[in-house]
């Protein structure tokens, strides 16, 4: 059975197995499953009673520590991590996220509650609020992560390695050349 990158443009698959798109695919598989996670503490704490703001606050802090062991495993960070150069980074970024996490949920609490919206919709209201902020996250903490708190320090800057290469070489164009047209109207 052919593989769907068979089937696709030779330029258009060979930007798929680039290392930039590997790491993408990674970072969204471990996003998946954090946001899951986050979701349900998310739903959990608010549907238990707390406030948008800390239902908001109990799924980031799920979300987070499964992404903090997840994160490891994406950019392949083996053995004891380096304090001062991923662990602390890591967190700082993920308080960042906090802050607007939990403000996405108190302000879509607030405005469920000025709706007269019950509880259990009122809890669809927050918790698509802050899928929304999440996927507003997810492509800064990726560009942070990836080209600078897991980045590669080994890969020199221009080659086919390193993200600045990666991320602004051209892709082909298969474009029929001016004798190519004429060939086919005859």
């Amino acid at each position: 059975m052919p593989h769907l990158m068979d089937k696709l443009p030779g330029a258009l698959a060979a930007r798929l197995r680039s290392g930039l798109a590997r790491q993408f695919i990674r970072f969204a598989l471990v996003a998946i499953v954090s946001l899951g996670a986050s979701e349900l503490a998310l739903s959990i704490a608010y549907l238990a009673g707390a406030t948008g703001g800390i239902a908001g606050l109990c799924g980031w802090l799920v979300g987070a520590g499964v992404s903090y062991v997840l994160s490891r495993w994406a950019w392949q960070r083996k053995g004891r991590p380096h304090l001062l150069k991923e662990t602390l980074p890591f967190w700082a970024i993920s308080i960042g996220t906090a802050a607007v996490l939990s403000l996405t949920s108190h302000f879509a609490s607030s405005y469920a509650r000025q709706q007269g919206m019950p509880k259990h919709e009122a809890v669809v209201i927050v918790a698509l609020a802050y899928l929304v902020a999440n996927f507003v996250t997810f492509i800064t903490r990726f560009l942070i992560f990836h080209y600078v708190l897991f980045a590669d320090r080994g890969a020199k800057a221009g080659t086919a390695e390193s993200p600045e290469a990666e991320a602004l070489s051209p892709i082909a164009a298969m474009v029929p050349s001016s004798d190519e047209n004429e060939q086919r109207r005859q």
